[in-house]
């Protein structure tokens, strides 16, 4: 009590450093660390692709339209470019194909509009809810119908006696168009092949090559039923 009485702050003598002392230190510390940060600009994260990979990649892909990732990363390896399989994979998404196969196709379907035919499937949903496959072969050329006819359980056999009555005689028909469904079998390929004409499967995920497309215009199902509606007529 006595050394309170001339000495107030004798218990400050005990602290090494006071908690002012401490925030001023970190106040000060942070204050360095961000300034060091904005002088050094380092580069975080993945690191840039370059011009000159990115341009070499579009190259690749636009003149080789059937190589993968994997290929071009091999191939950018063997030219000495650091880069990975993944970083390639997502560039390719965005390099322009070469439309060359496009060209070729619509080019095949000018050429011989007037000997290639189509067949293909659409649904029908009746008052009952139930579902109705119909079948039509249509000639290119003239948008005719050859056949069409309705099934509730399509199968390849169906189709294979579906054709019998679409080319009934001698195929005036070179080409015969058709999807991948799973349907058109070999059997059905080689049931075409019989009559005389070239089976031609589409492209996959090639919706413009659709049978009954003309110059990548295609007709929707509402048109095809009001067409075949028609014929029944």
């Amino acid at each position: 009590m006595f050394a309170s009485k001339f000495w107030s702050a004798w218990k400050q003598s005990l602290i090494v450093v006071t908690p002012e002392t401490v925030v001023r230190w970190h106040r000060a510390g942070f204050r360095m660390y961000w300034s060091l940060i904005s002088r050094v600009r380092k580069q975080v994260g993945r690191r840039r692709l370059s011009k000159e990979v990115r341009d070499l990649t579009f190259q690749m892909v636009g003149e080789n339209p059937t190589w993968g990732a994997p290929r071009v990363h091999g191939e950018l390896l063997m030219l000495g470019f650091e880069v990975s399989e993944r970083t390639i994979s997502r560039w390719m998404k965005g390099a322009s194909r070469d439309p060359e196969p496009a060209q070729r196709w619509l080019a095949f379907l000018r050429n011989h509009r007037d000997v290639i035919a189509g067949m293909d499937f659409f649904v029908v949903p009746t008052v009952r809810f139930q579902l109705l496959y119909v079948w039509f072969a249509i000639d290119h050329g003239r948008r005719r119908i050859l056949h069409f006819n309705v099934t509730a359980n399509p199968a390849a056999r169906w189709v294979i006696q579906q054709l019998r009555n679409a080319f009934p005689d001698e195929a005036f028909h070179r080409f015969l168009i058709f999807d991948n469904d799973s349907i058109f079998s070999e059997d059905v390929a080689g049931s075409i092949a019989g009559f005389g004409i070239q089976p031609r499967r589409t492209a996959f995920r090639s919706p413009w090559q659709k049978p009954w497309c003309d110059d990548s215009t295609s007709y929707s199902p509402r048109y095809m039923r009001r067409l075949l509606a028609s014929c029944g007529d």
